[in-house]
């Protein structure tokens, strides 16, 4: 027998379930190391502008279309039009292939937090410390599944008593956390110039470009395009508002992005004496910049820790709403319990998540057009199957069933302000830019290849 669908208990822990998975990696080091690489004031300002008008729409849209059919991902699309459930299969196929590498992501957060607690932060900030500990067969991997069960415990215990309650623990703690930091590493000699920089707009520095790197932010940021929203959508009862909830998980998620910058660059910059380069991409910036920035202020081990807590409640609210995705993809298309589905989704976890791990060390000989396997997971989660996604969902929900279908479903729990707004860029402008972002994307990692 079927077990009945989960709901959330309210407003409030549908929201914060859904900034929880909103907030993520993607806040506390992506859109920092972005932000800086692309002029500071005019990528936030820029970033803030598509937010409230191209995210707005998109996360709307998801949570609509969740609520509207009662299905995860792999069934909505199929259940308002045959022809498009093959839309639900690739969108259930993207948390599958994400939430394994970002759990051994997960698992090196875990590692520097033990590092710091245990006064290990001095040799963290050594040049060789991160690659040492990432090439190691076995270390990673105990950190990986220590993250990865962690995540799959919250969800085992379902939508109100797992991931409602935690969100509601975690989701509060984050906020006081970020703030702290921020306001710290503010007052840090030499801080102020990193400030100017990151909130003062320089226009000089606004291209084409600035545009599509803060729009594919959008994707990292807001968990679009992956079916996260769609599932969290199914949970929401109908007399929520859709529009007040989606306003709110916004303010959550660009909140915590832009004091996110705001810990970071200005620290970074007091560190190296304004060198914008110090930022470091990807990894390099959490994992070797940010320890020697602790390790040589006074204090240090202490933000450390606060700070490495803060990363690790982010990826893990993140995570378990990953691994829901994953768990009611299976289960509406099995028909199985949670209990059931969530083993499996765990072992397929593991399964997945060694390879990722193994190709910084044993495995490193193994590259796809010069990628590691971890790097070549997300490349083709999000850079190539979230912006084909985003784009035959704009297409659906624009020529197929029509705007119409969808701002009804909207307009059971409130009027729907900005309807013309979301009509607008749903057919016209979200099309346009994503294709852009996908060719950008791609384009990208081949001129990263041939180097």
């Amino acid at each position: 027998m079927t077990e009945k669908r989960s709901s959330f208990t309210g407003k409030i822990g549908f929201v914060l379930a859904a900034a929880g998975s909103a907030v993520g990696l993607g806040n506390i080091w992506r859109f920092p190391y972005l932000a800086a690489k692309y002029g500071g004031g005019i990528f936030l300002l820029v970033y803030l502008i598509l937010a409230v008008t191209f995210g707005f729409a998109l996360m709307c849209a998801e949570i609509a279309i969740g609520r509207k059919t009662g299905q995860s991902a792999i069934n909505a699309f199929k259940t308002l039009d045959k022809r498009f459930g093959f839309l639900g299969v690739v969108a259930a196929i993207i948390p599958a292939i994400i939430l394994p590498y970002y759990s051994v992501i997960g698992g090196w957060v875990s590692k520097y937090l033990f590092a710091f607690v245990s006064g290990d932060a001095a040799a963290s900030a050594a040049d060789s410390y991160f690659t040492d500990f990432i090439s190691k067969p076995f270390e990673p991997i105990g950190w990986f599944l220590i993250f990865i069960g962690l995540t799959a415990l919250v969800v085992l215990f379902g939508v109100e008593k797992g991931i409602e309650k935690v969100s509601k623990v975690m989701m509060p703690v984050l906020v006081v956390l970020t703030i702290g930091i921020a306001v710290y590493s503010v007052t840090i000699d030499g801080a102020m110039e990193g400030v100017k920089y990151y909130l003062m707009p320089d226009f000089s520095r606004f291209s084409a470009t600035t545009v599509l790197a803060a729009m594919g932010q959008l994707f990292y940021s807001m968990s679009l395009a992956m079916g996260i929203m769609i599932t969290y959508g199914s949970y929401m009862k109908k007399e929520v508002s859709i529009e007040k909830s989606v306003h709110q998980i916004e303010i959550f998620d660009t909140g915590i992005a832009f004091l996110a910058g705001l810990m970071i660059i200005p620290a970074v910059f007091a560190f190296s004496g304004g060198d914008e380069a110090a930022l470091g991409k990807g990894p390099s910036l959490m994992f070797i910049t940010l320890p020697k920035v602790f390790n040589s202020m006074p204090a240090g081990t202490v933000i450390g820790v606060v700070f490495f807590l803060l990363v690790l409640f982010a990826a893990l609210t993140s995570s378990i709403s990953l691994m829901e995705t994953v768990v009611s993809i299976v289960r509406d298309k099995l028909g199985w319990g949670r209990k059931t589905a969530c083993i499996l989704v765990f072992v397929f976890c593991i399964m997945l998540g060694i390879p990722s791990s193994l190709g910084f060390g044993v495995w490193d000989f193994i590259t796809v057009a010069g990628l590691s396997i971890l790097d070549m997971f997300d490349f083709v989660s999000n850079s190539v199957l979230m912006p084909i996604v985003a784009f035959l969902t704009c297409i659906f929900i624009g020529y197929v069933i029509k705007p119409k279908a969808i701002i009804e479903e909207i307009e059971i729990g409130a009027p729907f302000k900005a309807k013309t707004l979301f009509t607008v860029i749903i057919k016209y402008v979200a099309p346009v830019c994503i294709i852009l972002i996908l060719i950008s994307s791609i384009l990208d990692v081949l001129g990263i290849a041939k180097i």
